[in-house]
């Protein structure tokens, strides 16, 4: 699916796209700004257009990583898309404009046409720069095998360490030792917990070479409760909602990053 950009301005707002296979960025044209309205009405053609909901907003942000007025201008405005069911991803668009301008320059675009070309361009680099970005995330696993338990060791880890049997296992807090159905023991990094429109997901990498899972990889299950009260481990056939968990982690982790 095709993912819009936009590149939000007091004035001109610049659109891009990605291409059918959602590789590379082109530039689609400038929007004048001339009250939300008008704007949403345009944004509702161009996703139908290209038939994606998705959209990425340029992120103004100070040299030091620091977000002032503008940012939180256009965040706002990217809030009044999302209620309107629009999935929102926001990339840092720190120098974006100043390469759209040199770029200009440099193909000698005269001065009172820059103004017409130069929102479009920085979302095309915005555009090319979230592809980048998106491109180099790991991915989301739908890890098969249906439900896992914390294994025995797992749950006594803590007293057999003080005991020193430990078994070999490293004292981590981050390692997690599940079984499947069959009994099988499989060994995971704990990544993270989140929480998403209700649920409760863990995500996990695999703490040693697995064959269903590669390097850049990384496993989401849903935690349930049983009618013991016991917490166990579901792997998510739904591929909607595995997707929007995998989008939770990565906002999630951007956020722990900056």
């Amino acid at each position: 699916m095709r993912t819009l950009c936009l590149d939000v301005g007091e004035k001109r707002i610049g659109v891009a796209v990605t291409d059918a296979m959602d590789l590379t960025a082109q530039g689609v044209e400038t929007i004048q700004n001339a009250g939300f309205k008008k704007v949403l009405a345009r944004i509702e053609e161009l996703c139908a257009m290209y038939a994606t909901r998705t959209i990425v907003v340029g992120l103004p942000r100070n040299m030091d990583g620091t977000e002032g007025f503008q940012a939180e201008a256009v965040r706002a405005f990217a809030r009044k898309l999302s209620v309107r069911g629009f999935d929102i991803r926001f990339q840092d668009e720190r120098m974006t404009t100043k390469l759209a301008r040199d770029a200009l320059i440099q193909g000698d675009v005269r001065r009172e046409r820059r103004k017409d070309s130069i929102d479009m361009l920085a979302a095309t680099y915005i555009l090319e720069t979230y592809i980048a970005a998106r491109d180099a995330r790991p991915a989301a696993k739908k890890f098969t095998g249906g439900i896992y338990r914390m294994s025995d060791i797992e749950k006594n880890l803590p007293n057999e360490m003080e005991e020193g049997i430990e078994e070999g296992l490293e004292q981590d807090e981050n390692i997690v030792e599940l079984v499947d159905e069959d009994g099988n023991e499989v060994v995971f990094e704990h990544l993270m917990s989140l929480e998403h429109k209700g649920r409760t997901y863990i995500c996990l990498a695999p703490a040693e070479p697995m064959e269903d899972v590669a390097e850049d990889e990384l496993v989401i299950m849903r935690i349930e409760t049983d009618e013991e009260g016991n917490d166990y481990y579901t792997t998510i056939d739904d591929e909607e909602e595995l997707n929007e968990a995998f989008e939770q982690y990565l906002a999630l982790a951007e956020a722990d990053e900056d």
